[in-house]
């Protein structure tokens, strides 16, 4: 197995991140993928078995205390979060990266621009983003309610696998009428879920809750996708893609019709060929049915 150290915890004991390198390193154009919460890279199963044969180089690796990486007690803050994506982009000598963030995984590009200055980067994807800031404030009353929040923490606490279990039908808006996925998948994710460390499931969520994105995009000036759908009830689309596009007036924005949260799974042909032509173009997406194209 593939890790990459990032750093020593408060032990001495190095922190690993396990990841995948695909498609080649002599590729002109890398892609890293960094997954969402509470899954891990494996999330991006489709995306790394397609984008590598269109002559990409994929990269995608587990976020600490998720999938393979190290279970560390602390550092589950984004600073650490994008050290963390430095020390990957660092190790493997990543150039001319489009870093494509998935809902949390949104935070890490938006923290790694400002932090590191988007060293090594030439284009950014956001995903179902939970850029700009969830949390409702008073300067941010578009926000989620802290209530929100609050019943998540409460809910892992108590049970957690039956949070998690919960959580993966909302992901993907699973209903008694609804059945976008097989229950098959909803079983992987839980499985994917349920091996990450107690303590890494809450305290990320708790970054991803209240931490202020709004400074971080305002420093992102290589050219942006804006990704999001607008059923999701996960990460609402008023409260962030809408807002995340409006941050970055440069950006492309699709709104995916009638979709939830998980469009890796959901709309996994359609994310991936918009992500084929936003790299290998940097031109507008063609539109399609279902998809609206805000320029």
């Amino acid at each position: 197995m593939s890790y990459i150290k990032a750093g020593t915890d408060a032990s001495g004991d190095d922190i690993k991140l396990f990841y995948q390198d695909l498609g080649g390193p002599n590729a002109s154009q890398t892609i890293v993928l960094i997954h969402g919460w509470p899954l891990s890279h494996e999330m991006w199963d489709y995306q790394l078995a397609e984008l590598p044969a269109h002559g990409f180089r994929v990269v995608a690796y587990d976020r600490r205390g998720f999938g393979k990486s190290s279970q560390t007690w602390d550092g589950y803050d984004y600073d650490t979060f994008a050290d963390d994506l430095k020390a990957v982009m660092d190790e493997l000598d990543l150039q001319n990266v489009t870093l494509v963030g998935f809902s949390m995984g949104g935070g890490e590009v938006a923290r790694y621009m400002s932090r590191h200055a988007g060293a090594r980067v030439s284009k950014v994807v956001f995903v179902s983003s939970v850029t700009p800031y969830m949390l409702k404030t008073d300067d941010n009353p578009d926000g989620v309610d802290q209530s929100v929040f609050d019943e998540m923490i409460e809910g892992m606490q108590k049970d957690r696998a039956d949070f998690l279990q919960t959580f993966g039908k909302k992901f993907y808006g699973v209903g008694v009428l609804s059945k976008p996925v097989s229950q098959a998948h909803l079983d992987g994710d839980f499985n994917r879920a349920y091996v990450a460390s107690h303590r890494a499931t809450v305290e990320s969520a708790k970054a991803f809750a209240y931490t202020d994105f709004r400074d971080d995009l305002a420093k992102i000036k290589v050219p942006a996708l804006v990704i999001h759908g607008d059923s999701d009830q996960t990460v609402p689309i008023e409260a962030s893609g809408e807002r995340t596009a409006s941050a970055l007036p440069t950006a492309q924005y699709i709104v995916y019709e009638g979709s939830a949260h998980g469009v890796f799974m959901l709309e996994k042909d359609r994310l991936t060929q918009d992500l084929i032509s936003f790299v290998q173009d940097g031109t507008p997406v063609r539109e399609s049915v279902g998809v609206t194209t805000i320029y």
